[in-house]
């Protein structure tokens, strides 16, 4: 005899999960911080696949990678990579950062040198050092960096 669960679905108790985050960025010109900005990001449609993966050992490539852009397209659930990928990505710090409820949010923190002169205006957290799989995306108002500038970003991802 088969059990029929659909009969208790409406008695269960309802919890939902869901990914938010934020990424800030600092723009350091020398040892002096020249600027500084903080915007939200969306959770894309493969990362939120890559995330259930993680869950039950189906996917084992973390998410530790940061990459920067000059991109200007709004950032979209479809979005499988960055606008305007340049440069090399980062292979970012992490850590668990307690937001609401203890270490419910994950912190990756990357440092960006440059040797020449862009305006960046998107980055995004991979799972890869080169194509791979996106976790998010944001984009900003354009940080005009220099050779010799650094860019430290840190994104925060919230399990809510």
């Amino acid at each position: 005899m088969a059990i029929d669960f659909g009969k208790y679905l409406n008695t269960l108790p309802v919890e939902r999960m869901g990914l938010r985050g934020w990424v800030e960025g600092k723009h350091f010109r020398g040892s002096s911080l020249i600027g500084e900005f903080a915007t939200p990001n969306i959770v894309v449609n493969n990362g939120k696949a890559q995330a259930a993966g993680l869950i039950n050992g189906v996917v084992t490539n973390f998410f530790e990678y940061l990459a920067i852009g000059t991109g200007t397209t709004t950032p979209a659930a479809a979005d499988s990579g960055l606008a305007a990928e340049v440069g090399t990505r980062g292979s970012a710090t992490c850590t668990r950062q307690t937001t609401t409820v203890t270490n419910d949010t994950a912190q990756l923190v990357a440092t960006f040198t440059f040797n020449g002169s862009t305006a960046l205006t998107e980055s995004g957290i991979f799972d890869s050092s080169s194509s791979g799989s996106m976790l998010t995306r944001a984009t900003y108002a354009a940080i005009n960096v220099a050779s010799g500038d650094s860019l430290q970003l840190t994104w925060k991802v919230q399990c809510s």
